[in-house]
């Protein structure tokens, strides 16, 4: 550095000397104040002797499961600013930079965009987040790449069982981990929602997809639910992007299938909805209870008259009694917070994402040196920390590598008169996490 200002000091004298100076002499001179005057400040502290880690984050911000991906900007906005200062490990202090990427809902792109981080950003930690469409390639890839990774907001077993793990067999990952619910977080949110006010003839119709979800649930969730009394009367599993749901609703229009479950993406629960208020099965649903869709305002206004009193479940709500450790906002004021910077409704990614880099950085605080893959690893697999989602823990299983999260049953209502927003999302049981409070009484969908 001191050799760059001595160089132009002197350009600065040859420039006032007079009308000798030469074009090449010149755009060396004019090169030198462009590189001083824009050094990005992380490139500054770097070379002040700063170490950076990087820190990969991948969701689907375009596409179908754009709905996931609409809060990333505020969310990361927060973590950037709470390390503007940069991260203190074992004494030392690191430059932090994230380098977010969006999936635009494709696989195969996930996948490529992962590969690129590890391979020409060279990053130390991977976040994903958001569907196994996103998740497991991202994971895959970085398992393969030996760079440790940590996901959440895809049901634990389509994460786990749906990248080769074997029931009751040692766990094949070894840097790869995973924070969310599972198909028995699922079952006692569904369990406690469906024995609740609303009477059923407890016949349920489901409509999962020929995917990691839909076999997942499939095989975890609908088999709890029967052994718990439910009738289950599956439609048989459907690809992505069906279009025509006719023989399904007729099927559950026979059976009488008071309740309903889904798991599919948001266009095709979209398109079965519509035509199952068109052949009339919606007027026999007492409880339609979606999951994977009908998670964001933007998805259940989209269906206008037919999105009121949808139930769903919650994997956070502003009025969880759980902070963010990296801002020091509490879930309220994370929801808070976004309706203010944005003009729309929170969603429940905001503490999800949170939740994501929260446990992120507190793995990278707890390693010893961020720098070193094998003892980021080590971090994530002992981490311990509360985030706006609640507890995780990964020495508690439930199986190796993963840490279960609870999600709580809710219902879509039109909000009261007055507020800013079309929709309301209050809590309507709470069997997974008696902390969280009960907002309201679940209604019948159709009355």
């Amino acid at each position: 550095m001191p050799k760059q200002s001595g160089t132009a000091n002197e350009s600065h004298d040859t420039l006032t000397a007079g009308p000798d100076i030469t074009r090449r002499r010149l755009m060396q001179v004019a090169g030198t104040v462009l590189v001083a005057t824009t050094l990005p400040a992380n490139l500054a502290r770097a070379a002040s002797g700063a170490k950076t880690i990087k820190v990969g984050f991948i969701s689907p911000r375009t596409g179908p499961l754009a709905g996931f991906g609409e809060c990333d900007p505020y969310v990361l906005q927060l973590a950037r600013k709470a390390l503007a200062k940069g991260l203190k490990v074992d004494g030392k202090h690191y430059v932090v930079e994230i380098l977010d990427r969006d999936t635009q809902s494709d696989p195969a792109r996930a996948s490529q965009l992962a590969k690129s981080l590890i391979n020409e950003a060279h990053v130390d930690l991977m976040l994903t987040t958001s569907t196994p469409e996103v998740v497991n390639p991202v994971s895959d890839a970085c398992e393969a790449a030996g760079v440790p990774c940590l996901s959440t907001i895809v049901p634990w077993e389509a994460w786990y069982f749906g990248r080769g793990a074997q029931p009751g067999q040692p766990s094949p990952f070894h840097w790869t981990y995973h924070f969310c619910f599972g198909g028995g977080d699922f079952f006692k949110a569904y369990n406690s929602q469906w024995n609740g006010p609303v009477k059923t003839n407890k016949k349920v119709g489901i409509l999962y997809p020929n995917d990691a979800d839909g076999n997942a649930v499939r095989e975890h969730l609908a088999t709890a639910l029967a052994k718990a009394g439910f009738t289950i009367v599956d439609s048989g599993a459907y690809e992505d992007g069906t279009t025509d749901f006719s023989a399904q609703i007729a099927k559950f229009k026979a059976e009488q299938c008071e309740i309903f479950n889904t798991f599919p993406i948001p266009p095709d629960f979209a398109t079965f909805w519509r035509q199952a208020a068109q052949q009339g099965y919606t007027r026999m649903v007492k409880i339609a209870q979606v999951a994977k869709t009908g998670l964001f305002p933007s998805q259940v206004e989209a269906l206008g008259s037919l999105g009121y009193k949808l139930a769903t479940a919650c994997y956070w709500h502003p009025t969880w009694p759980y902070k963010s450790p990296l801002t020091g906002l509490s879930s309220q004021a994370l929801g808070d917070g976004y309706e203010k910077s944005t003009g729309r409704q929170w969603t429940q990614q905001v503490g999800a994402s949170m939740a994501l880099l929260d446990a992120g950085f507190a793995a990278l605080g707890n390693s010893g040196n961020p720098k070193n893959k094998a003892d980021v690893a080590k971090a994530l697999s002992m981490l311990k920390v509360v985030t706006p989602v609640g507890p995780i823990d990964f020495t508690k299983g439930p199986v190796p590598n993963v840490s279960a999260t609870p999600i709580i049953g809710s219902q879509w209502v039109k909000a009261k008169p007055g507020s800013k927003f079309k929709l309301a999302l209050p809590l309507t049981e709470h069997a997974d996490d008696p902390n969280v409070p009960i907002g309201a009484q679940l209604l019948p969908y159709n009355a």
